[in-house]
């Protein structure tokens, strides 16, 4: 024991890591700073998984076109806890994403803002792109159908940028087309580069808190006065604060370690997200969406008019940073409480409103076919006649039910048909088949004769009082 007492003491003389950590134990924080303000030192217990699992992942994984998709296979399947390591590594990214949204909404919410504390609040926008950017980029490197086909629709519409478009989408594929170099350079981006800077402005965030100290709750008519906000506020401090450790440091422990354990609850019993197909660009029987945390994103542009799309992904994102970045710089003095600033729990109630909704919407998707859409079963089929019969089958093979439903099964980027039968008649419909319509193809030049009468027929079934049964 007195050796290892004398080692450290050798090494804390060398080092100086007690006189670094004192000053910081003893920081002053407000006595009423409770659970409120846990959610910032939660996102870094996320991000020191990201880091673990990440550096772990990465000594098995093999970025390179031929080996990347079937390393994955192996670290999943193979390798002794390789899926839990992998489910750790999603999970322990949508709880950051989970964890800094929340931290950003309690900050603005507290107007935490304010002066002295502006800087604070940019570097946390930063981080949160970086964030993003992280579970956009990781995406790819499981390399298979879904996830180079989203990479491409990215970079399609980062092409529509004015002026710099081209350059932005050569810079995600790594020239003309997806292959080797846009692997590399996505695996380079997510494992070098944005942890860099996740790490240096984590620095810089955590420097401003100890400079700036933690904001005090807000309290009604209490007003953020640039002159006077300082030395009161030091004041305070004196009069009122306690030290970090173990004052406050005990519940950013505890609910670390909890945020830890939820994260490891659902790696082991949920697992990590499917692998999907292997890579292939010449398929486009596919339907590339982004993870959760970014599908409300996905489905806000899909459901914008084309004739709009590029104004709107040029200008949505840039408003957006803009407002965010600009907020601590016009809004930086005045009230801080939420009871004399209700917009601001309008402003947050109405943007999880709207997540929320485009994210179900994304769930949905009703502008993307289901081509995982299994043949109806006989059950749903009924007895038909035989001609009836074929075109059931047919309504499989020739990809209907991708697009349209019946008695529900099927996609919903259609209609739904479950009582076509009763809606229109055979000349309509075979019109209908043979033309197409707005977003269907037409049908004429792939069915014969024979096969477009087998499937009208089918259709003709459809009918209200079959539905009944069906059900």
């Amino acid at each position: 024991m007195n050796k290892l007492k004398q080692l450290w003491s050798w090494i804390d003389d060398r080092t100086g890591i007690t006189e670094t950590l004192d000053p910081l134990k003893r920081h002053l924080v407000p006595h009423n700073a409770r659970w409120a303000y846990v959610f910032g030192s939660a996102t870094l217990f996320a991000f020191l998984i990201q880091v673990i699992t990440g550096v772990a992942l990465a000594l098995l994984y093999q970025p390179t076109t031929d080996n990347a998709y079937d390393s994955l296979k192996y670290i999943t399947n193979e390798v002794p806890l390789g899926s839990i390591l992998r489910g750790l590594h999603y999970f322990g990214a949508s709880a950051m994403i989970i964890l800094v949204g929340i931290h950003m909404i309690r900050v603005y919410i507290f107007a935490a803002f304010k002066y002295p504390r502006e800087m604070s609040w940019i570097s946390g926008v930063v981080l949160l792109f970086l964030t993003i950017g992280m579970g956009f980029t990781g995406q790819l490197l499981r390399f298979d159908s879904e996830g180079i086909w989203g990479v491409v629709v990215a970079a399609q519409q980062a092409g529509r940028v004015p002026v710099l478009g081209t350059l932005l989408g050569r810079f995600l594929l790594g020239g003309e087309t997806l292959g080797g170099a846009t692997l590399s350079r996505f695996f380079a981006i997510h494992v070098f580069l944005i942890p860099a800077f996740i790490f240096g402005l984590l620095g810089l965030h955590l420097y401003l808190v100890i400079r700036n100290g933690i904001s005090e709750p807000p309290k009604a008519g209490r007003l953020v006065k640039r002159e006077t906000y300082r030395n009161w506020y030091k004041n305070l401090m004196k009069k009122d604060g306690v030290p970090f450790w173990p004052n406050a440091a005990w519940r950013d422990m505890a609910f670390g370690i909890f945020i830890v354990f939820i994260i490891f609850i659902f790696a082991t019993f949920v697992g990590p997200p499917e692998i999907g197909n292997p890579p292939d660009p010449t398929n486009i029987n596919t339907n590339p969406r982004p993870d959760w945390y970014l599908l409300w994103i996905f489905a806000m542009f899909a459901l914008i008019p084309r004739s709009l799309e590029s104004y709107a992904i040029i200008l949505l994102p840039l408003i957006g940073g803009l407002v965010l970045f600009a907020l601590p710089i016009i809004f930086n003095t005045g009230e801080r409480s939420p009871w004399r600033r209700p917009w601001s729990i309008g402003i947050v109630a109405t943007t999880l409103t709207a997540v929320g909704v485009f994210w179900y919407i994304g769930v949905q998707a009703p502008w993307s076919p289901r081509f995982d859409a299994k043949p109806l079963t006989q059950e749903v089929i009924g007895d038909v006649s035989p001609k009836a019969q074929k075109g059931a089958e047919l309504f499989h093979s020739k990809a209907c039910i991708y697009c349209h439903k019946i008695s529900g099964n099927g996609g919903i980027h259609g209609p739904d048909l479950t009582d076509v039968g009763n809606r229109l008649n055979r000349d309509q419909l075979t019109l209908k088949i043979v033309n197409g319509g707005k977003d269907m193809p037409a049908f004429g030049g792939t069915l014969s004769k024979d096969e477009l009468d087998e499937l009208v027929t089918f259709l003709k079934t459809r009918k209200k009082e079959n539905s009944k049964e069906n059900k």
